[in-house]
C-alpha cells in the first residue's frame, strides 16, 4: 500500500470514528432536549426555577468548565493555532447545561452545542492516533461539520459549514475530504439510532423574475441588518453583565430571574426554549413583526447572561419570523421571506453565507437555490464584523470583498 492509500485509509478510518463519535452523542443530546421540551411545555411553573438553573450552570462553569467556558471560540483558536486538546469534559458540560437551560425555559439553541460537542469528541482522537498539529486542526472542522450536520439533519450544510465557519472572507477546502466522511457518518448514525429531523414544507412552485430578485436582495440587506443587531445585543449584555457583577454565576440567575418574570408577564410562552413550532408556524401562517422582536430579546439575555445552547436556532427563529413579516412592506410570498429568512439570518451573524444557502436547498428543495444565494451573501456582507463567534479570523473587509466582486473601484 503507497503512502496516498495508506493516508486515505487512515483519514476515511478518523473521519468514520469523528462522524460516529458525533452521531452517538448527538444523538444522546437530541433525546435528552426533547425530553425537556416536553416536561417543560407540560410543566410552565419549571420556568421559576430558571435562576437557580442559571446558578448552577454558572457555578458547573466556574468550577469545572475553565477554557470549555469558552465554548466555539476556544474551537476556533484551536483551528487557528493548535496548542492543546480540548478538554473531554467539554462534551458533557455543554449537553447537561444545554438541557438545564431548556428544560427551564432558556431561550437557546442546540446546534451551538452540537458543533462543540463534535470538535470536542473528536480531538480526543488525538491522543490515541499519532497526529501533527495541523492534522489536530482536521479533525477539529471534521468535528465542527458532523456536529452541525447531526444536529440539524442537513449532512451537506455541514460539510460546508466546518470549512466556512473558520475564516471570514474565506471557504478553505483543506478538510473537504475529511468533512464529507465525518459528516454523512454523523447524520445516518442519529438516523439510524432513531432521532426524527425536523422537517420542513418544501417550496416547489417559485416564480423567477426581475421584480422577486430585486426584493430578495432588498430582504436580503435587512437580514444582514438584522443579524448584525442580534449579535450586537448579546456582545451589549454579555459586557455590561461582566462590567457590573464580578462573580459569574450571578449573572445567569439575575438574568434568569429577570427571564422567568418576563415569561410569565408575557403569558404565551412563544419565546421560551427552541420554539420549533413557531418556525414552522411562520412558514405556512402570516404573522407580524412581534415575535422576532420578542425572540431577538429573550435569546440576546439569555446567551448573553451564560446559560448554554447557542444561537442557530434562536436566529433561523427570528429569520423566519421576521420575514415572514416582511411580506407586509415587501411584495413576495411570505413563505419564500420566511424560508430566505431562516437560513440569511444565522448567515449574516455567523459569516457562513455558503453552508446556509445549501442548507436552504437541503430543507426547502433545490427551487430555492438562486433566491437563498443573494439573501445569503446579502446578509452576510451587510452583517458588519460583529458575529456571534467573536474568534473567527478575517482575510479581507466585508465591504473591500464586495466592492472587488462588482469589480467597482
Amino acid at each position: 500500500m503507497n503512502f496516498t492509500l495508506k493516508k486515505y485509509f487512515k483519514w476515511s478510518l478518523l473521519s468514520a470514528l469523528c462522524g460516529l463519535l458525533s452521531g452517538i452523542a448527538i444523538y444522546a443530546f437530541l433525546s435528552a432536549l426533547d425530553w425537556a421540551t416536553k416536561f417543560r411545555v407540560a410543566n410552565s411553573y419549571v420556568i421559576w426555577a430558571l435562576p437557580i438553573a442559571g446558578l448552577a450552570i454558572g457555578y458547573a462553569y466556574l468550577y469545572w468548565g475553565k477554557e470549555a467556558n469558552r465554548g466555539t471560540n476556544l474551537i476556533l483558536d484551536e483551528i487557528h493555532e493548535p496548542k492543546n486538546t480540548l478538554p473531554l469534559r467539554m462534551a458533557p458540560l455543554i449537553l447537561l447545561s444545554t438541557v438545564v437551560t431548556h428544560l427551564f425555559g432558556g431561550s437557546a439553541g442546540r446546534e451551538g452545542t452540537a458543533v462543540q460537542m463534535g470538535s470536542s469528541l473528536s480531538d480526543q482522537l488525538s491522543r490515541f492516533f499519532h497526529v501533527t498539529k495541523e492534522e489536530r486542526k482536521i479533525l477539529l472542522v471534521a468535528g465542527a461539520s458532523a456536529g452541525f450536520s447531526a444536529a440539524i439533519g442537513a449532512p451537506l450544510a455541514g460539510i460546508v459549514f466546518g470549512m466556512e465557519v473558520i475564516h471570514i472572507g474565506r471557504l478553505r477546502f483543506f478538510a473537504w475530504f475529511e468533512c464529507l466522511i465525518a459528516s454523512f457518518v454523523a447524520y445516518y448514525t442519529t438516523v439510524l439510532l432513531g432521532v426524527h429531523h425536523t422537517l420542513f414544507p418544501k417550496l416547489d412552485l417559485i416564480d423567477f423574475n426581475l421584480k422577486n430578485f430585486f426584493f430578495v436582495f432588498i430582504a436580503g440587506i435587512i437580514f444582514g441588518l438584522t443579524a448584525n443587531f442580534s449579535s450586537r445585543l448579546t456582545h451589549f449584555i454579555e459586557n455590561t453583565l461582566a462590567k457590573f457583577i464580578k462573580h459569574p454565576p450571578l449573572k445567569p440567575f439575575l438574568a434568569g430571574i429577570l427571564l422567568a418574570l418576563l415569561f410569565y408577564f408575557e403569558g404565551s410562552y412563544r419565546y421560551t426554549g427552541l420554539g420549533l413550532d413557531i418556525i414552522q408556524e411562520s412558514l405556512t401562517t402570516n404573522l407580524d413583526f412581534t415575535d422576532a422582536i420578542y425572540k431577538t430579546f429573550f435569546t440576546s439575555l439569555t446567551v448573553g447572561s451564560g446559560f448554554k445552547g447557542g444561537e442557530f436556532i434562536p436566529l433561523v427563529y427570528i429569520g423566519s419570523t421576521f420575514g415572514n413579516a416582511l411580506a407586509i412592506i415587501l411584495p413576495i410570498s411570505f413563505k419564500l421571506l420566511a424560508s430566505l429568512g431562516f437560513v440569511a439570518v444565522f448567515a449574516g451573524a455567523s459569516n457562513t453565507p455558503i453552508a446556509c444557502a445549501v442548507l436552504a436547498i437541503e430543507l426547502f428543495g433545490f427551487s430555492i437555490a438562486p433566491y437563498a444565494l443573494i439573501a445569503c451573501l446579502m446578509s452576510y456582507y451587510f452583517s458588519g464584523h460583529n458575529g456571534i463567534y467573536k474568534n473567527q479570523k478575517f482575510i479581507t473587509k466585508k465591504h473591500h470583498e464586495l466592492l472587488n466582486r462588482f469589480k467597482i473601484s
